[in-house]
This record gives structure tokens, sequence and C-alpha cells, in this order.
């Protein structure tokens, strides 16, 4: 079962797609800043992160910087309420697979899922 960490720092969305990604097979757990990301990773199995870029503390941009100056190599999603081009562009810069808007389109989602999961790492 592939292992999916939600870090935004909306627990109801938290939850929600929690509970989606769940109800489809996947394992999931979240955080609510980007904050101990790293170390959940290094104690945690991770293979995708769903990562928002405006959170309270460290946001999406520097938890991407940090993921790949540890040399972290795990697949992450960018979910964001922040959607544009400029956004979408570095976060790829920094190493993110993909980019999606909130709200989401579930279905669109696991598509974007099944395709990051796919994709060497």
């Amino acid at each position: 079962m592939e292992s999916i960490l939600i870090v935004d720092d909306d627990i109801n969305l938290c939850e929600a797609l929690s509970e989606e990604l769940t109800a489809v097979g996947y394992n999931t757990s979240y955080l609510l800043s980007g904050e101990g990301v790293v170390e959940y990773i290094n104690h945690n199995s991770v293979d995708l992160i769903f990562l928002d870029l405006k959170m309270p503390g460290k946001n999406g941009f520097e938890l991407l910087q940090e993921l790949e100056f540890k040399n972290i190599d795990v697949r992450t999603i960018v979910l964001t309420g922040y959607d544009d081009v400029k956004s979408a562009l570095h976060s790829a810069e920094l190493g993110a697979s993909d980019f999606i808007s909130k709200p989401y389109d579930f279905d669109e989602l696991l598509i974007t899922i099944r395709r990051t999961m796919q994709r060497e790492v």
C-alpha cells in the first residue's frame, strides 16, 4: 500500500483528503505545517507528499528546498489555493512532480497520483 503524507495548515482539508485517499486504498497521514516533515520522513515510509505552499512557519517552497538540500528523494505534488504559473514553475524548479489547484477534483487528483507514482524519484 502506497503511503501519502499531506502537509497543509487546513485541518479540514487534511482530514477530508485523508479520508478520500484512505477509501481508495492509500495509507495516509498529515502534518499541519512544514515543520517536522523531514523528521517524519526519516522515521516513516512516504511515497508521496501533498504539499501546500502557503503555510505559517516553514512554507512549501522552503520545504521543497530543504528536501532537495538534504537529498531526500520523495515525490511531491503541490496542492495549493494559489493557482498561478509563477508558483507552479518555481515549485517544479524545486523538485515538485506536479501542481494541483484547490479546490481539487478528486478524480483528477487520483490520475495525478497514479501518473506521479509511475515516475522515477
